[in-house]
């Protein structure tokens, strides 16, 4: 005890420095734990986006691209997979349900898909959770859309609004299908996935506002088919861009997807989106881990910087290390004081590091889940993030000793005798 009062004296007395030390280790524990932090909740992401889901079924490609778009809504598909091909796959006896999605057009800069009714019965995310409705409910005209969460906020949209559909994905867009607009049904609750950020419409409604374009341009005027005669033409689409697929039997996963995979008809490829997403993390895990490294340089550095302005203090603290050797401290004593000192330092450092980036993810969270779907859940410290912080303490208490080993070695004569 007499130690850690003696500690805490001392460092009062160089409070200006003490403060620069203990900021420089907060803001390096900060970013770390920060990165671990994001890092979980990322990968919880990736991994919450698509439940339930036995096989993902899209024009021969990679496993990876066909993930991005089907799931995430990122890129483009190589080609489509016709009607009759899904429809044969869909009515397998294995097969208990599919969700067909057909992408390639966009609202505002949201991604629009268009879909069936089974999309709001068997899309499960984050484990068993189903898709919700804030308002309203899916699409029963076939101009009807639904929203997810992120489009109606952003856009500020209710029940009932119109909203024009641009063809292709583009931010901006001068091709519009101005003459087929759509009603909102429904809003979507939040999921934390890109659903959020999906306009919802039917695959009819896919059809019925590209009946009458050819090569990404709309017919002539002579030649165009309005929105009330669109209802009376057949609005069977000719492929869709992916489908997910719900086995009756997990077991014949692997058979399917072999199947899907030497499917004669046309080049397929199926994948089981937890490989898939696997492989994506380990891709996009090399700058994850690169990021992570960079943290934990910071945090050496903070704490260099500590152990440099204990080195750089000893020089003015010679004849206060002589002192107390003279009034009975033994060089035990010193080292003890000056190891303490670099622990108290660290503890500090650590502490307000944490509370900091409760305070940052306070801050930054509703960012991080409308811009990135990234949601942030405030648990505690978990395992790791425990290690790493007592590493860091840790690391203090052994930067300590080498001042403390100085210190230990000076003569109580180098404290009292001036220098020439």
């Amino acid at each position: 005890m007499a130690v850690l009062h003696l500690t805490a004296k001392s460092l009062w007395n160089r409070r200006g420095t003490a403060l620069l030390t203990i900021a420089a280790i907060t803001i390096s524990v900060a970013l770390l734990l920060g990165v671990q932090k994001m890092r979980g909740a990322a990968r919880e992401s990736f991994a919450n986006t698509v439940s339930g889901v036995d096989l993902i079924v899209g024009a021969r490609s990679g496993p990876l691209n066909l993930l991005l778009y089907s799931v995430f809504r990122v890129g483009d598909a190589t080609a489509n997979v016709s009607w009759a091909s899904y429809q044969k796959i869909a009515h397998h006896p294995d097969v208990a349900w599919t969700i067909p999605i057909s992408l390639g057009d966009s609202h505002r800069g949201f991604r629009v898909m268009g879909t069936t009714l089974d999309y709001f019965r068997h899309y499960h995310f984050a484990g068993d959770h189903s898709l919700a409705f804030a308002a309203g409910g899916p699409f029963s005209d076939l101009y009807d859309a639904v929203l997810g969460a992120d489009v109606a906020q952003t856009l500020g949209y209710k029940l009932g609004d119109q909203i024009i559909i641009a063809h292709g994905i583009g931010n901006v867009s001068f091709a519009q299908h101005k003459d087929k607009p759509f009603r909102v049904a429904g809003i979507l609750r939040k999921t934390g996935t890109p659903v959020d950020r999906t306009v919802h419409v039917s695959l009819e409604a896919i059809t019925a506002i590209h009946i009458d374009w050819q090569s990404g341009m709309q017919a002539p005027a002579g030649a165009r088919v309005s929105a009330e005669e669109a209802r009376h033409r057949d609005l069977t689409p000719d492929s869709v861009t992916a489908f997910l697929v719900g086995m009756n039997s997990r077991v014949m996963t692997f058979t399917m997807q072999r199947a899907i995979n030497e499917y004669r008809e046309e080049p397929l490829l199926a994948i089981i989106p937890g490989v898939a997403l696997t492989q994506l993390w380990e891709l996009v895990g090399i700058a994850d881990r690169a990021l992570m490294l960079v943290a934990a340089f910071v945090v050496l550095a903070g704490l260099l910087g500590m152990l440099t302005a204990i080195l750089t203090s000893l020089n003015e603290r010679r004849r206060e290390m002589a002192i107390l050797r003279s009034v009975g401290a033994g060089p035990r004593h010193v080292f003890s004081l000056l190891v303490t000192e670099a622990g108290v330092l660290g503890i500090l450092g650590v502490l307000s590091g944490v509370l900091l980036t409760y305070v940052l993810l306070a801050v930054g969270q509703p960012v991080l889940e409308k811009r990135y779907g990234i949601y942030m859940r405030f648990g505690g410290i978990s395992a790791m993030d425990a290690l790493i912080l007592g590493s860091i303490i840790v690391a203090a208490l052994v930067m300590g000793l080498v001042p403390a080993w100085r210190a230990y070695r000076n003569a109580l004569s180098d404290g009292l005798t001036p220098r020439v």
